[in-house]
């Protein structure tokens, strides 16, 4: 009978606990609901500000030329000046701070990291540099998520299944895929996440508000308005294959090279450093007046690629321009994610592909645009390693769930090609290439 009191105690301990923790994911993820949306609306209405700026107070073309090449100059510079000065690990996507946050390497800011990244996120995407907005809200959902648990001075197990909540929160209201956003938690953090029954409830729980919140502010439309295609001949099938393998080679060096941008510009002294970033806003800038195709996170260009407005062999080269750009933005040390580059990227090189495709075997490839939605997944998977997601993240933002069987192919040939080829996931590589850095500077202050 005393046993059995004890048991008693004991569960009933155990559901105020878990009881606890699902209410703080509500919080958390309706909070990183408002950011997320708030973020996406302020890079809104900050792009359109400038434009407006520009077309109502300067009544010649070379001025205005030149206000939107210094509107993007500042923006960057700003972006650069809040990181440096006051959350330097808010630079880049942020992902892989989180991921060390949960590893108990890094410490996470709340404080300082939430307005240094919305702000300097806002200033470096309505600029027109290639980054996304996923990184950024991912990891200032993160930090409501430690700022909650702060706040009520939560235990660590809590605090970790929290700020892990976050990170599922923000990756579902960037992109409105919830399941995605859960699935990312699991998949992509499955060696920092201490999964268990309650902390896994807590990121379901957080993903779905956020997503609900995000929802009730921006409306229900999926993030990509495209033709739902229908599931392809099974005889085309070894077509993806080959095209996975294409971006598993493009995953590796994409990954290569953006570590190797992001040491140039880190290493450079400062004497060089500020010039090539205001040589970066100039032609980013310029970009933006004579070829926006180039720059931006991409969202336009999948449209329109999507919908023929973009000569094929255009195409190609518009892949490798964007691609350059992407790294040298990253590497700038603005904040700003990859996510939304890599999905443009993978629909841009994708359409040039199908479009072959379509001319050597239409009767197997009804529409160059499976290609396009296939190459969105296949970049994503290459590069960050995680296939489940990058298959769900494009199936819930395009609602083609009739490609499922061509996109687990391409996705699973990309994530083996770039496995035999020696590639690491990218934000492990970051997380490992942050904490090197760490030391050194340890080292040299010692000594």
């Amino acid at each position: 009978m005393k046993q059995f009191r004890i048991f008693r105690k004991v569960l009933l301990r155990e559901r105020r606990h878990y009881s606890f923790l699902l209410l703080s994911g509500v919080v958390v993820g309706c909070l990183a609901g408002v950011v997320g949306s708030l973020f996406q609306l302020s890079i809104i209405w900050f792009t359109e500000l400038k434009y407006y700026l520009a077309n109502t107070f300067i009544h010649n073309q070379i001025g205005r030329y030149s206000f939107l090449i210094l509107f993007c100059v500042v923006s960057i510079v700003v972006a650069i000046i809040l990181v440096k000065k006051f959350a330097p690990e808010a630079a880049g996507s942020g992902v892989q701070e989180i991921e060390g946050v949960l590893l108990n390497y890094r410490k996470l800011r709340g404080n300082r990291v939430l307005p240094v990244k919305f702000i300097g996120g806002v200033l470096a995407l309505s600029s027109g540099l290639v980054l996304g907005r996923e990184g950024p809200t991912i990891q200032m959902s993160s930090a409501i998520g430690k700022m909650f648990s702060d706040r009520f001075r939560l235990r660590p197990e809590f605090t970790h299944a929290i700020i892990a909540a976050g990170a599922g929160a923000g990756l579902s209201v960037a992109f409105n895929a919830p399941l995605a956003g859960i699935l990312f938690v699991i998949e992509e953090m499955r060696g920092e996440f201490r999964y268990s029954f309650m902390s896994m409830n807590c990121v379901i729980v957080a993903s779905i508000c956020a997503d609900i919140v995000l929802r009730l502010i921006m409306g229900q439309k999926p993030d990509i308005i495209m033709t739902y295609f229908s599931a392809p001949p099974l005889g085309s099938l070894w077509m993806f294959v080959v095209f996975g393998c294409i971006f598993g080679c493009f995953g590796v060096i994409f990954n290569r090279y953006l570590i190797k941008t992001l040491n140039f510009f880190s290493d450079s002294k400062q004497s060089v450093y500020w010039p090539m970033i205001i040589v970066v806003g100039i032609v980013v800038g310029a970009l933006t007046i004579f070829y926006p195709y180039a720059v931006g996170g991409g969202y336009s260009i999948i449209s329109d690629a999507l919908s023929y407005k973009v000569p094929i062999m255009a195409l190609l080269l518009l892949f490798i321009i964007r691609m350059i750009a992407t790294w040298v933005s990253y590497g700038s040390g603005t904040p700003g994610g990859i996510f939304a580059p890599m999905i443009a990227l993978g629909t841009v090189f994708g359409m040039w592909y199908g479009q072959f495709a379509h001319y050597f075997f239409p009767e197997l490839v009804t529409h160059p645009g499976i290609f396009a939605v296939a190459g969105m997944s296949a970049l994503f998977t290459a590069t960050v390693g995680a296939p489940l997601t990058g298959i769900l993240l494009v199936t819930e933002m395009t609602m083609n769930y009739a490609l499922i069987l061509p996109l687990i192919i391409t996705c699973f040939s990309a994530t083996i090609t770039a496995f035999l080829l020696g590639g690491n996931p990218i934000y492990e590589t970051l997380l490992e290439r942050t904490l090197k850095r760490v030391a050194q500077k340890r080292k040299l202050i010692k000594k």
